[in-house]
């Protein structure tokens, strides 16, 4: 997770792909966010995209996440993560 709040005793409830998760991070990247949504990881490579979304952010926000960036997280936030097949 990118920031580790735990010694802090802040966690959040999010949703990732419909099911709920407690998180001890104020921030996560879109690897950790792929991390909660698969216990498997879906295969990678020049086909397969994997698309992270997100809604119910701070101040209501909602967008997409790529490799590379990282979003401030609320308890109540919602991401949905999908593997997409360009073939």
């Amino acid at each position: 997770m990118a920031q580790d709040d735990a010694v802090h005793g802040k966690h959040f409830n999010i949703i990732v792909n419909g099911r709920q998760k407690d998180i001890a991070a104020s921030s996560l990247t879109y690897d950790d966010v792929v991390n909660l949504a698969f216990d498997n990881q879906p295969p990678r490579g020049e086909n397969v995209v994997i698309t992270v979304t997100y809604s119910k952010g701070l101040h209501n926000s909602s967008g997409t996440l790529v490799s590379g960036q990282s979003v401030e997280v609320k308890s109540g936030m919602v991401f949905n993560v999908t593997p997409t097949d360009r073939s």
